[in-house]
């Protein structure tokens, strides 16, 4: 699984589609609703990309809810990272590779 992360608007989406495969994106939405990150974490795993959007890098919310959502979406994607065979972060649009080799396109 080659696991694409960074913040909004940075070219994740776009990047991903020239891998093809079983895709899906801004996963992070998932994770305040999941019951176990863990068996979330496997269920994408299974997808030949993932993509999520780093939620870490900004002005903690002051909702407890929003809180836990964000706390739950970083979560997951340390657990997607620790899955992946490869993991990239985009930032302007510029991809870094953090782990493992990239899958041809």
């Amino acid at each position: 699984m080659l696991f694409i992360t960074g913040p909004l608007y940075s070219g994740k989406r776009t990047y991903a589609q020239k891998f093809g495969g079983r895709q899906i994106y801004e996963v992070q939405t998932r994770a305040a609703d999941a019951a176990d990150l863990a068996v979330l974490a496997d269920e994408l795993a299974a997808c030949d990309v993932v993509t999520a959007t780093e939620v870490g890098g900004g002005v903690v919310p002051i909702d407890p809810a929003d809180r836990a959502a964000r706390e739950a979406a970083g979560r997951l994607a340390c657990l997607l990272a620790a899955r992946a065979d490869c993991v990239v972060q985009m930032f302007c649009g510029l991809p870094t590779v953090l782990k493992g080799e990239l899958p041809e396109c």
